[in-house]
């Protein structure tokens, strides 16, 4: 088969990730640093050294890189969990519904105010954002990569308009982690908000919230930390503040191998998926009855539509007929197909890896273009 859904889950794992998962599932199935035996510690040794090698590539301190599940996760512990004293937030239309229904529920409980930004073509995002703070405006929460069409968030250049206004800047970094170089340092990030399975090539059920150093949550969990045991509440210092429970040690140390491979190859992974990205959209543009929503982009997104056809019609035909798998629906990000008004039919959404190649651009191609012509 043909992969073209890593931008729902990264279809290629190095051996190393695959081998150091397999590697502690077989000899290291113990609770790390929640006993004194060798076992256990060898495991918070590979949990601490992949909050070490997480810090290292986006910028942060190592105790601020809490794990999660998922990306979702990580999103609602930040939104949910954010200290903020002004009710005002700032969010897009181009977020996911991780974002999006966590900042509806806040409104629902009257605990803020929401402000959803649509650019246009006189007005762009940065500028919106702009003019829209205001005295009470208390987080912003941006995606920095468009997970419908590859759109590229300006997040440094939003962080760097935040910066010393006492604004939480929450960001969510599903598609972007692996694919662009992000810094909670040097972007004034206040949470960075990671999906471990996609561009950073790990498995699935890994993610990670990332901290500054100034930024504070109030926990959502609450349990065992395999420290502070006789609090009655739950531990200040991070990451026990926000992260109870065993740990995920298998999906947590083979991340460590995947985020080393994505960060040490990003700009030429960056460079190939502009490239791939490209030579989709080229091809795709010239068949018939076929609309292209994506620019070329990091991410290696390409969303289009054929004739009348739902994105789900298409998709099935792919893959019943063709063996490439790509992605059908509305993404989970209604607001931006409201947007581009295909709420109706939806979007087909091919999106590939660094290890997708120019072949299987073009048997996509060749697909779409027999499938058009046969409508």
């Amino acid at each position: 088969m043909i992969y073209l859904d890593n931008a729902a889950t990264g279809g290629f794992k190095i051996s190393a990730v695959i081998n150091t998962a397999n590697k502690i599932n077989k000899f290291l199935c113990a609770n790390p640093g929640r006993s004194g035996h060798k076992l256990s510690n060898e495991g918070l040794i590979l949990v601490s050294e992949t909050r070490e090698t997480i810090a290292n590539a986006f910028g942060c301190s190592s105790e601020r890189v809490i794990f999660t599940k998922n990306c979702t996760e990580a999103l609602n512990l930040a939104i949910f969990g954010a200290n903020i004293a002004k009710t005002e937030v700032l969010t897009t239309i181009y977020e996911h519904n991780s974002v999006l229904r966590p900042l509806y529920r806040l409104c629902e409980q009257n605990k803020i105010t929401l402000k959803v930004l649509k650019p246009d073509q006189e007005n762009d995002l940065y500028s919106l954002i702009k003019s829209n703070l205001s005295l009470n405006t208390g987080m912003v929460v941006t995606t920095a990569i468009s997970n419908v069409t590859g759109e590229v968030i300006p997040v440094k250049k939003i962080g760097e308009l935040l910066k010393d206004k006492g604004i939480f800047y929450v960001v969510d970094g599903a598609q972007a982690g692996g694919h662009l170089a992000l810094s909670l340092k040097d972007d004034n990030i206040s949470a960075l908000c990671l999906a471990g399975h996609k561009g950073l090539y790990g498995l699935m059920g890994t993610g990670a919230l990332l901290l500054s150093d100034n930024a504070e949550l109030n926990p959502l969990l609450f349990g065992g930390t395999g420290s502070y045991t006789m609090l009655k509440t739950q531990p200040s210092s991070y990451p026990e503040k926000l992260e109870c429970g065993t740990l995920n040690l298998s999906g947590i140390a083979s991340l460590k191998e995947g985020v080393l491979y994505a960060t040490r190859n990003l700009s030429n992974f960056h460079d190939l998926l502009i490239s791939l990205s490209k030579q989709t959209i080229d091809g795709l543009i010239k068949i018939n009855g076929v609309k292209v929503y994506s620019k070329p982009n990091p991410a290696g997104i390409v969303s289009f539509s054929v004739k009348d056809l739902s994105s789900q019609e298409v998709a099935l035909i792919l893959d019943d007929e063709f063996d490439i798998a790509v992605r059908g629906g509305l993404h989970c990000a209604p607001l931006m197909h409201e947007n581009l008004q295909t709420l109706n039919l939806g979007l087909v959404r091919a999106s590939f890896s660094a290890h997708n190649t120019s072949r299987e651009a073009r048997a996509l191609i060749s697909a779409i273009k027999r499938i058009s012509e046969r409508v």
